[in-house]
């Protein structure tokens, strides 16, 4: 487009919109900018430089590097479960942070011996979960919880242990689902 200079109210001239849409400078690296990226990833698995490529690549960063830091951050405590990784990247430094999800948090509660998922399909996580480890869980995930009170939250977690297939207190989580609702069993407050 051609671009050409127009006459402003005052008298002065300056160069056109188009000039500003075609011509800009890219912005300058700021390096005080923190960029937070989610990335979803199995625990104890270094996660393919393909998927991770287009959210950092344009930050800077070294996907196989990222990949490694995800790797060093589920490998303890979260292997083979698939949990949410959060990146705070600052300066071209990545911290990983691990935001596991409820049912990544029930399973884990359930301590199942680590599963290699290439060879293992479909597994039924068929144990047992004690109404304490329900209400624990539950804390974890109040702030991120939309419902008002704790006792909302225990009976998400609840439901998440019905999606997942195992028991609380040997019981189906839809009864005690209910005993909360006709008040025969006690939730704390906080």
């Amino acid at each position: 487009p051609t671009v050409g200079r127009i006459q402003c109210g005052d008298g002065l001239c300056c160069e056109s919109w188009a000039a500003a849409k075609y011509y800009r400078m890219p912005p300058k690296f700021d390096p005080t900018a923190i960029t937070i990226v989610y990335v979803r990833a199995t625990g104890g698995e270094v996660p393919g430089a393909s998927s991770l490529a287009p959210k950092i690549g344009p930050l800077g960063l070294s996907p196989k590097k990222i990949g490694d830091d995800i790797l060093k951050a589920t490998k303890k405590d979260w292997l083979g479960l698939r949990v949410t990784c959060k990146l705070t990247i600052q300066n071209r430094q990545a911290q990983v942070e691990v935001v596991p999800s409820a049912a990544a948090l029930v399973i884990k509660a359930l301590k199942e011996p680590p599963r290699d998922r290439k060879k293992v399909k479909h597994i039924k996580h068929s144990g047992n979960v004690s109404f304490d480890t329900i209400v624990d869980i539950a804390r974890q995930m109040r702030e991120r919880s939309m419902s008002k009170a704790l006792a909302g939250t225990i009976k998400e977690m609840l439901g998440t242990a019905v999606s997942v297939g195992c028991t609380v207190d040997g019981e189906d989580p839809r009864d005690i689902q209910q005993q909360i609702d006709d008040g025969e069993r006690e939730c704390p407050e906080k």
